[in-house]
C-alpha cells in the first residue's frame, strides 16, 4: 500500500505510475476524495472536542459558584452526541479509504522500462550455451511418460488436471532439487522457515494477493483460509505487526512449500506436462531490508537465484520486466528463464522482485533506528527456484539418445543415483 502522503504531494506522478501498470488512475482520485473527507471530519471532531472541554470547564466553574448550569450541560450533551455521530462516520470513511488504497498498485521504479506487453521486457543478462547433440531431443512430457517418473493421468484421477504424481526416481529427483536449493540458500545466509500451507485473509492482504489475485487462489471457504500460492505469503507475514531493530537488517528467510494456483483460463500447448500445473514445489527467498539498500539487495537476490541455474548447468537469460508486465505490488522485477531444448522455448523459473514499503506498510512491519522513530522496512522476494520448469529443463537437457536422464553432478549426492532409466 502506498503512503497517503505520496498521493497528496505527488498525485500526478502516482496517476502516471498507475497508468504505466495498465490500471485505472481514477482510483487515485477516489482515495484523495476520501482522504479529504476524512481530514474534514477529523478537523470537525477536534473542534467539537475542544468545545466540549471548554463547556465542561465552564460547567464546573458554575457549579462551584452554586449557579445553574443546565443550559451548558444540555449543550455539552448535544456536542457529545454530535461527536459520537462524527466518530461513526469517520470510522466508515477510514474503512473506505483503506479499501481504496488497497486498489492502487505500487508505482514502477524509475529504472523500469516502459511497455505494455511481455514483448517489451528487456533481456539484461544471458548465461550458458545450448548443448550440442546429434539426435532429436524429446520434450519432457514424452520422457517422463517413457521413464514412468511423473504420472499425470493418475494425478488427474486422484484430484484433477494439473496435479502430477512424482514416482520413484522422479520423486527422489524432485526432493533432491528441494534440498539442494534449501542448502544453497542456507549457505547464502538465509534462515529456513517451514510455514503453514494455509493463510488467513489478513496475510493474503498483507502481501497483495488480496484484493488483486482472488481468482488465482484456492479457498477453504468453511474456515476462511487460502492455500498458499507461494511461500512469500506466510514468510513475509512472519513479522507482521512487529518492530525489529535496525541492526537486525537485512533479515533473510527461505522456505520450501508446495504452491497452489488455480491458473484460471490456462489451456493449450503451453501448459503441457510441467509447463503449468496447479500444484508445484518451490523454494522462496524473502528479505526485509533497510530502505536505503533495497535495490542493492534486489541485485544480490537475483544473483542468488542465477547461481543455482549455473550450478545446474542450465542455459538461461534474465528479463527486466517492463511497467505493463509488472505485478500489482512490485516496483521492479526480474524474471529468470531457462532454455527448453526439447520444446525450443524459454521457460520462466524465477521472479525476483522489490516491493519497497508497499507490502510492509500493509503488514505494519517496521524497524527502529538507534534513537529514532520506527520506519517501514522494504520487502523483497524471489523464487530460488520454482521446480516444475527446472525439472522439465533438466529432463530435456540431460537426456541421452537412448532416452535416459543423466542426473546433474550437483544433485547426485542428494539422489543417490547418477542415471534415470
Amino acid at each position: 500500500m502506498l503512503d497517503i502522503k505520496v498521493l497528496r504531494e505527488q498525485p500526478d506522478a502516482v496517476r502516471e505510475g498507475v497508468r504505466r501498470k495498465k490500471e485505472d488512475p481514477s482510483r487515485v482520485d477516489e482515495a484523495l476524495r476520501l482522504d479529504e473527507q476524512r481530514r474534514m471530519l477529523l478537523q470537525r471532531t477536534e473542534s467539537l472536542k475542544s468545545r466540549k472541554n471548554t463547556v465542561s470547564a465552564d460547567v464546573a466553574k458554575m457549579k462551584a459558584k452554586g449557579e445553574n448550569a443546565d443550559v451548558l450541560i444540555g449543550e455539552m450533551r448535544a456536542v457529545a452526541d454530535e461527536i459520537k455521530g462524527i466518530d461513526s462516520e469517520l470510522a466508515d470513511v477510514e474503512t473506505k479509504l483503506r479499501s481504496a488504497m488497497l486498489l492502487i498498485p505500487n508505482i514502477p521504479h524509475e529504472s523500469v522500462p516502459p511497455g505494455a506487453t511481455p514483448n517489451e521486457n528487456v533481456v539484461v543478462a544471458e548465461w550458458g550455451e545450448e548443448p550440442v547433440i546429434d539426435f532429436t531431443p524429446l520434450p519432457h512430457w514424452d520422457l517422463m511418460e517413457k521413464l514412468g517418473i511423473i504420472d499425470f493421468k493418475r494425478g488427474t484421477k486422484i484430484t484433477g488436471a494439473g496435479f502430477p504424481v512424482f514416482v520413484g526416481k522422479g520423486a527422489r529427483l524432485e526432493r533432491a532439487l528441494i534440498n539442494f536449493f534449501l542448502d544453497q540458500a542456507a549457505e547464502r545466509g538465509y534462515t529456513e522457515l517451514l510455514p503453514p500451507l494455509m493463510v488467513n485473509e489478513a496475510s493474503a492482504t498483507g502481501t497483495g494477493q488480496l484484493p488483486d489475485k482472488e481468482d488465482q487462489m484456492y479457498v477453504v471457504a468453511r474456515d476462511e483460509f487460502y492455500l498458499v500460492p507461494t511461500a512469500e505469503v506466510p514468510v513475509t507475514n512472519y513479522l507482521r505487526d512487529e518492530i525489529v531493530q535496525e541492526k537486525q537488517l537485512p533479515i533473510r528467510f527461505c522456505a520450501y512449500t508446495p504452491c497452489f494456483r488455480r491458473e484460471a483460463g490456462s489451456y493449450g500447448k503451453d501448459v503441457r506436462g510441467l509447463n503449468r500445473v496447479h500444484q508445484f514445489d518451490k523454494v522462496e527467498l524473502v528479505k526485509l531490508v533497510h530502505p536505503s539498500t533495497s535495490y542493492d539487495e534486489l541485485e544480490a537476490m537475483r544473483g542468488d537465484a542465477e547461481r543455482l541455474l549455473r550450478m545446474l548447468g542450465l542455459k538461461y537469460h534474465v528479463l527486466l520486466m517492463c511497467s505493463g508486465d509488472l505485478g500489482f505490488t512490485q516496483t521492479k522485477k526480474y524474471d529468470l528463464e531457462v532454455w527448453s531444448i526439447g520444446q525450443k522455448k524459454w521457460l520462466e523459473v524465477s521472479s525476483v522482485s522489490n516491493f519497497e514499503a508497499y507490502q510492509a506498510r500493509r503488514m505494519n512491519i517496521r524497524f527502529r533506528p538507534d534513537g529514532g522513530k520506527p520506519e517501514i522496512v522494504h520487502t523483497l522476494n524471489g523464487s530460488a527456484l520454482a521446480l516444475p520448469r527446472v525439472m522439465a529443463a533438466i529432463l530435456e537437457q540431460y537426456q541421452t539418445p537412448e532416452g535416459k536422464i543423466i542426473v546433474p553432478s550437483v544433485l547426485q549426492k542428494y539422489t543417490g543415483f547418477e542415471v534415470i532409466g
